[in-house]
């Protein structure tokens, strides 16, 4: 069956292949005042390495954490105009200050080709820095996310020098589970550049993308303990239960719980406490895995073997939200959302007495953008499933699911990605 978009009548969707405008020197100015005053108390560092003489144009690939990231970038690029690549998401209900501020709008894991038009306008044309987060969503477990394969040959194509923006403590700061409970935690920023012109001249996509997912590597807990950065605060493991899903235990998914500084199985009640390391301690018996992100990782493997066996399934009543424009979510109410091996995802509903069929199937998505206690619909978890033109926001009536949901989503495109190469080798 086809896919159906949904009708919203003369509802005008916008537009996101529109050019991004040159960013004046007045707005760079006040962006940088601005951030800099809201960051008056943090305790944050700025470090420039192998950045001496560089100017715009270039390339700049920031990990993602948390909305502090913005801030920080405004503060070691100043004083040159950035030109940052945003979700439709950020847009909402300020799409003419985005516009200003010269983004470039973009649906979450879709393949745009305006996109690159645009990227080329803003470092050919305005000669300026253009600021990218491949990951292209927070991260759960203050690790590196998957980075997208065609990045290497984007940059590649552009030609221009390469700079990294690594933070660290932001994610400590205001982890993805628990954002709105900020921590006392100090920040630490590297701004690198790690490829110049003349390298990305010279080097294979393949080489080029090697050295950026060397520069990008990160693990936050692993920084933490290294640096001993002691959080004391009682609620520190609040929310955890979000991203370990798992019980490693009793195998039981989806009933662990998290309360203060412990996560524990509701199932068979076994629990963890997280000191102010970071690191986690089983009450009672085994502590299978003390760095949260092993946890992390275990629970991916788990899923891959369900992807491998061929068992992986899912499918849920979801209450639907959709941001078509930038200025208000449209309620589409309950829908049905499926994600199975071979179609990959299909969302099948109904607005205004239409039907729709929002279909994206495996090799279409080598990632998928899940919100915790997402702020601008309603404060529970859900997982968006973007088109060209459209954007969902899927709320399962099952709880606790969608991590599981964004492990399948990379796992499947892995395993699909293998196949396929399998089959061109064969032919």
């Amino acid at each position: 069956m086809k896919a159906i978009d949904v009708d919203y009548g003369t509802l005008k969707r916008y537009d996101t292949a529109k050019p991004p405008l040159k960013q004046r020197l007045l707005f760079t100015a006040i962006l940088r005042a601005v951030c800099g005053i809201s960051m008056i108390g943090q305790d944050y560092r700025i470090e420039k390495i192998n950045m001496e003489g560089l100017k715009p144009p270039y390339l700049l690939l920031s990990n993602h954490m948390y909305f502090v990231d913005f801030k920080l970038c405004s503060i070691a690029t100043w004083p040159h105009p950035v030109n940052n690549i945003a979700t439709i998401d950020g847009y909402y209900r300020r799409p003419f200050l985005m516009e200003w501020l010269g983004c470039l709008c973009k649906r979450k894991f879709t393949t745009d080709m305006a996109l690159l038009r645009s990227v080329k306008k803003v470092l050919r044309e305005y000669g300026d820095i253009l600021c990218m987060y491949p990951e292209a969503r927070y991260s759960p477990a203050g690790t590196t996310a998957i980075l997208p394969d065609s990045l290497a040959k984007l940059v590649k194509k552009q030609g221009v020098p390469v700079v990294v923006l690594l933070h660290h403590g932001n994610y400590l700061h205001t982890p993805f589970w628990n954002y709105r409970r900020p921590r006392r935690v100090p920040l630490y920023t590297t701004m690198t550049q790690v490829l110049t012109a003349q390298d990305v001249a010279e080097k294979t996509a393949g080489e080029i993308g090697e050295v950026i997912r060397q520069a990008m590597d990160y693990d936050e807990y692993r920084w933490q303990l290294e640096q001993q950065i002691h959080i004391t605060e009682p609620f520190r493991a609040e929310g955890l239960h979000k991203i370990l899903y798992q019980c490693p235990h009793c195998l039981t998914e989806s009933r662990m719980e998290s309360h203060g500084a412990r996560i524990t199985c509701g199932a068979c009640g076994k629990s963890w406490e997280m000191d102010t390391l970071g690191q986690l301690h089983a009450l009672e018996g085994e502590t299978e895995f003390a760095h949260i992100p092993d946890w992390f990782e275990w629970e991916r493997g788990q899923v891959r073997a369900q992807l491998e066996a061929g068992t992986y399934h899912f499918e849920d009543e979801v209450e639907v939200f959709s941001l078509p424009n930038a200025w208000r979510f449209q309620k589409l109410g309950k829908a049905r959302l499926i994600h199975d091996m071979e179609e990959g995802f299909i969302v099948e509903g109904e607005h205004r007495g239409r039907l729709y069929r929002i279909h994206r199937p495996p090799l279409g998505m080598y990632g998928l953008h899940i919100e915790y206690d997402y702020c601008y619909v309603r404060p529970d978890d859900c997982v968006d499933i973007s088109t060209d033109n459209d954007s969902l926001y899927c709320y399962p009536a099952k709880q606790n699911v969608v991590t599981k949901l964004g492990f399948a989503t990379e796992e499947l495109y892995r395993l699909k990605r293998r196949a396929q190469a399998a089959a061109r080798k064969q032919e």
